[in-house]
């Protein structure tokens, strides 16, 4: 048999099982085909991360992502506080859920066909900030309650962006990050205004965002009224906050 290769008359090559070397020559050679079973078994097994379904799982001294945090399937309450994982604390006590229904219920009525709306815990509140070398740090914390007057901020997922208005009712378990951590994390990301309530003390004190960093207006007790910076006109008596 003879085969025209660029217009030149050459024989034919020799039979396939005699030819080592068939592959260097120009006929018709069949690759085999890859085995795509087994590729896609082989890409699932180096891309596949471990399920967290455990909180001892975490490395608390890492930094997290968004989509880390909702990846994880325990049951346990924690907040990512720029990436770093916050345990949160055990059940409140009584007290505690009754004075949180007691703000709800009244920044609830007060806010009743208003463009604000109120939320309570757990909602996922998303907050971005940088560290020193530019690089976003996501958080995202459950605040006891909050108000948000831009609708825009929420979605499925809760609030993207700081809310005009949050309040955090101290435990003891609580009060270090509250007073502190949370302070000053909110004061960074903008939110307007906030409220530390102290159950045990019956006191509510009230920081409100001017140029920047919160300025004390008041600590308020007994028969005092507090009013809302956020929702002007709106005065809420400190008895109805304690009421039993």
């Amino acid at each position: 048999m003879i085969w025209a290769v660029a217009g030149l008359s050459v024989p034919s090559p020799p039979p396939l099982k005699s030819n080592p070397l068939r592959a260097f020559h120009c006929y018709p050679y069949r690759t085999p085909k890859p085995n795509k079973v087994l590729y896609l078994n082989l890409f699932t097994v180096r891309n596949m991360k471990t399920e967290i379904t455990n909180l001892n799982q975490l490395d608390l001294g890492a930094i997290y992502s968004y989509s880390d945090y909702l990846s994880w399937r325990f049951e346990e309450l924690v907040e990512l506080i720029k990436g770093r994982v916050s345990k949160m604390s055990p059940a409140p006590s009584i007290f505690h859920q009754t004075v949180s229904a007691n703000i709800l219920t009244i920044l609830k009525i007060a806010t009743k066909g208003h463009s604000c709306k109120v939320f309570a815990a757990p909602t996922d509140v998303r907050l971005f900030t940088k560290d020193g070398q530019g690089t976003e740090l996501v958080t995202v914390v459950q605040p006891d309650i909050f108000v948000i007057c831009d609708a825009t901020k929420l979605d499925e997922k809760g609030c993207m962006g700081s809310p005009d208005l949050i309040v955090e009712i101290i435990s003891p378990s609580t009060a270090s990050k509250d007073i502190t951590i949370k302070y000053e994390l909110y004061q960074e990301t903008g939110v307007g205004e906030y409220w530390l309530v102290f159950p045990n003390e019956m006191i509510v004190q009230i920081f409100v965002l001017q140029d920047g960093v919160y300025q004390r207006k008041g600590v308020y007790s007994e028969d005092a009224q507090i009013p809302v910076h956020t929702l002007p006109g709106l005065l809420v008596k400190v008895e109805e906050i304690f009421e039993r």
